[in-house]
């Protein structure tokens, strides 16, 4: 159970939250939550492509937070974001903290193969460099990718909120599936938490593109309903693997559960043709030209999530207290 408070005690002087350009909808949600009003800025692309920002508010001595998702144009906002943390500093607020729900280039989390990097500390660099003192992000890619960085942040899991909303569906006869082995740990607290059993998918890469086969399924899915939980869709290549094994294996209704719905290149148009129940993820980035081509898409916002956190993190209160952890 999420056990949200919205409260604010501005024990470090007052909070002043920006929006970046990727997802204002979700940065006025957090703004209203919090009882606040997002923080004046100027934001101009010039015609080199060279992003300007400028502080509309005095943010001297305030604990500041920046907004900003990594959705498409990846990179552009990846840049908006860096120089809002430079342009706080240089302004002197007390504390910055970087609000990115979905943190770009997790994937790039280790050097697997010979010179390649790994973008995702990469990341945590730049942004540490750029000014930040904390950062908060909802569901990385990898555990380890917390150690990238040496200032302080919180990894919110959207665990909860997902599970509860499958709860309230009270569904019988299901079984829980996974892409790969390696989200197996997480699927179990999904099977556990939902008292359902537990399969997944074996399966290996055959190119640097993600393209993957299947191997087996180690599981029951035959005569069942079936939830395929995983952190994040991007192109749906791996989805509609996991789809046709299923239902080659006998499996009833399927319901597509994940955190990041990032729905890339042809990954709209796999979804709307597959006989899905259901697909649920979060805004982490922005959906409504999803929700305009998936009648059968359901967001659940992170927004309330994100904002007690952040209260939490402002007040210094225990953020795993909202788990009762």
């Amino acid at each position: 159970m999420i056990r949200l408070q919205n409260k604010l005690d501005f024990n470090y002087g007052n909070i002043k939250i920006f929006s970046g350009s990727s997802h204002p909808g979700l940065a006025q949600e957090v703004a209203e939550y919090l009882g606040v009003s997002l923080a004046r800025r100027e934001l101009v692309k010039f015609p080199n492509d060279n992003i300007f920002v400028r502080l509309e508010e005095s943010v001297r001595g305030k604990d500041v937070y920046i907004i900003n998702t990594a959705s498409a144009p990846v990179n552009d906002n990846i840049m908006e974001t860096l120089i809002f943390c430079d342009a706080c500093r240089r302004g002197s607020a007390a504390r910055i903290t970087v609000v990115m729900p979905y943190m770009p280039y997790g994937r790039s989390d280790k050097k697997d193969q010979p010179r390649v990097p790994i973008t995702a500390r990469l990341m945590a660099d730049l942004i540490q460099t750029a000014g930040a003192d904390r950062y908060i992000t909802v569901d990385l890619h990898a555990g380890q990718i917390q150690g990238f960085f040496s200032i302080p942040g919180d990894e919110v899991s959207s665990f909860h909120l997902l599970s509860e909303y499958l709860l309230e569906k009270k569904l019988e006869n299901a079984t829980i599936v996974t892409n790969d082995l390696g989200f197996a740990k997480k699927g179990r607290n999904y099977a556990a938490t939902l008292d359902m059993p537990l399969a997944f998918m074996e399966k290996r890469r055959t190119s640097n593109d993600a393209k993957s086969e299947i191997l087996s399924i180690i599981g029951d899915v035959n005569d069942r309903d079936v939830v395929i939980v995983d952190d994040e869709i991007s192109t749906g290549g791996s989805l509609m693997n996991t789809l046709k094994a299923v239902k080659d294996n006998g499996a009833r209704d399927i319901y597509v559960v994940c955190t990041h719905g990032i729905f890339v290149g042809p990954a709209l148009e796999r979804l709307k043709a597959q006989p899905f129940k259901e697909i649920i993820t979060t805004n982490t980035v922005p959906q409504m030209h999803a929700k305009s081509m998936l009648p059968n898409l359901t967001v659940l916002s992170i927004g309330p999530l994100i904002g007690e956190v952040m209260a939490r993190v402002h007040d210094g209160r225990s953020v795993g207290e909202m788990w009762n952890e």
